[in-house]
């Protein structure tokens, strides 16, 4: 195998092996029942006029499963991490204590459930049409190669079972969400 060609497999596996490591980032934000820091690594708080991430402006913590507490280092933040919250549209109620930001997670109902396993399939998808098209991508330079009609299909074949692979390893992440978002 020339140099070439071992780029353009190389490449490709690298661009699906990031929409499956995209994919996972994506499924740890939902939730799957337990109180985690990561259900608020989305918020953005106003700090002095300046959007910046809850986790640079506070201690985030779960001193148990169904409790999240956010201890901001400057306490004048207290309403705007609130106002985070309530932006981020999580669907949590933040309380304040004047010290802290607490908020309790409900426990999930059963349509909730089913909303969340439904959004982790949708991101599911989207990392599957983002394989296929590395897949579509890979085949287009292997298409401009200077090499065999033999040599072609072999690389279409390789990118092919690359995509399978791919396409395998996201069902089973799903497969583990899904059960793990559904687990009462």
């Amino acid at each position: 195998m020339d140099e070439e060609t071992k780029m353009i497999l190389d490449s490709a596996r690298e661009a699906m092996d990031n929409a499956l490591k995209h994919l996972e980032k994506k499924l740890v934000n939902i939730r799957a029942g337990k109180a985690s820091p990561s259900m608020v690594n989305g918020v953005m708080v106003d700090y002095y006029g300046t959007p910046t991430p809850l986790n640079q402006v506070a201690n985030v913590n779960t001193p148990d499963g169904m409790t999240i507490s956010i201890q901001p280092w400057d306490k004048s933040l207290i309403p705007e991490i609130e106002k985070g919250i309530m932006l981020a549209n999580l669907g949590f109620n933040p309380m304040n204590n004047g010290e802290s930001v607490i908020i309790n997670v409900p426990p999930l109902t059963e349509e909730r459930r089913r909303d969340l396993a439904k959004q982790a399939r949708m991101e599911g998808e989207e990392a599957k049409i983002g394989v296929r098209n590395d897949r579509k991508v890979a085949n287009n330079e292997i298409k401009q190669l200077d090499c065999s009609e033999d040599m072609k299909k072999n690389l279409e074949i390789d990118i092919q079972e690359m995509t399978d692979n791919h396409i395998s390893k996201i069902d089973n992440i799903l497969a583990v969400k899904e059960k793990e978002i559904m687990t009462v």
